[in-house]
C-alpha cells in the first residue's frame, strides 16, 4: 500500500517537473518567472519530506523571496522585446536537448548504482527532537569549516570583481582616492567670500512713511 508520504512526494515531483517545463516553454517572461516560483515551492516541499527543513526555508526565503522578486521587477520594468528573445531558440535547441539527456543520464547512473541502492533501502527515521538546522550547522563549522570559509572568500572576491568590472568603463562613475582625501587642507575646500551688506533704513523714516500712507 502506498503511504501518504509517497503520494505527497509524487505530487510535489509532478508539480516541479511541470513548472520546470513551463519555465522554458512559456512565451511571456513574467509567466515563466511565476512558474519558476512554483518549481521552487515544489522543491521546498520535497526538502521538507526529506527532513531538511533548513534547506527548504532557505530555498523559499532566498530564491523566492529575493532572487525571483528581483527577476520579476527587472522583467516588468524593462521593455523586453519578446521577438528578439525567441530568435535563437531553435538554433540552441539541439544543444539544450543534449544537455538535458546528459543530466538525466547522470541522475539515472547515480541513483541506479549499486552503492546508492544498497544505502537507500532502509532509511532510518530520526527522532522527534531531531533538528536538521543544528546538524547542518555542526557539520559546516566542524568538518567543512575550511571549504565554507573558502566559498565565502570566493563569493566576496566575485562581488568585488563584478563591481570593479562594471564601473571600470563608465566615465560618469565617481571615484574617491583616500590618499588625496587625507592631504586635503581647509583652504582647498572652503572659500570665504565677503558679501557687502545692504543699506540700513532707519526706523524713523519707516514710521514717517507709514503715517503719510494713513493720512
Amino acid at each position: 500500500m502506498i503511504g501518504i508520504e509517497t503520494i505527497v512526494f509524487y505530487l510535489f515531483a509532478a508539480l516541479a517537473v511541470f513548472a520546470a517545463v513551463r519555465v522554458i516553454t512559456a512565451r511571456n517572461p513574467v509567466h515563466a518567472a511565476l512558474f519558476l516560483v512554483l518549481a521552487f515551492f515544489s522543491m521546498a516541499g520535497i526538502w521538507m519530506l526529506l527532513e531538511a527543513e533548513f534547506l527548504a526555508i532557505t530555498l523559499v526565503l532566498v530564491y523566492v523571496g529575493a532572487v525571483m522578486v528581483l527577476f520579476l521587477f527587472v522583467v516588468m520594468m524593462l521593455d523586453v522585446d519578446l521577438v528578439q528573445l525567441r530568435e535563437g531558440f531553435w538554433r540552441w535547441f539541439p544543444f539544450g536537448v543534449a544537455l538535458a539527456l546528459g543530466i538525466v543520464g547522470e541522475m539515472v547512473w547515480v541513483l541506479g548504482g549499486r552503492q546508492t541502492a544498497e544505502t537507500g533501502v532502509n532509511i532510518a527515521k530520526h527522532a522527534a527532537d531531531y533538528s536538521n538546522t543544528k546538524e547542518l550547522g555542526r557539520l559546516i563549522y566542524t568538518d567543512y569549516v575550511y571549504p565554507f570559509e573558502l566559498a565565502a572568500v570566493m563569493l566576496l572576491v566575485a562581488i568585488v570583481a563584478a563591481i570593479a568590472l562594471t564601473l571600470r568603463h563608465r566615465r560618469s562613475a565617481k571615484k574617491q582616492d583616500p590618499s588625496k582625501q587625507v592631504l586635503v587642507k581647509s583652504k582647498d575646500r572652503v572659500r570665504i567670500v565677503s558679501v557687502p551688506s545692504s543699506k540700513k533704513v532707519s526706523v524713523q523714516s519707516d514710521v514717517a512713511k507709514a503715517d503719510q500712507v494713513k493720512s
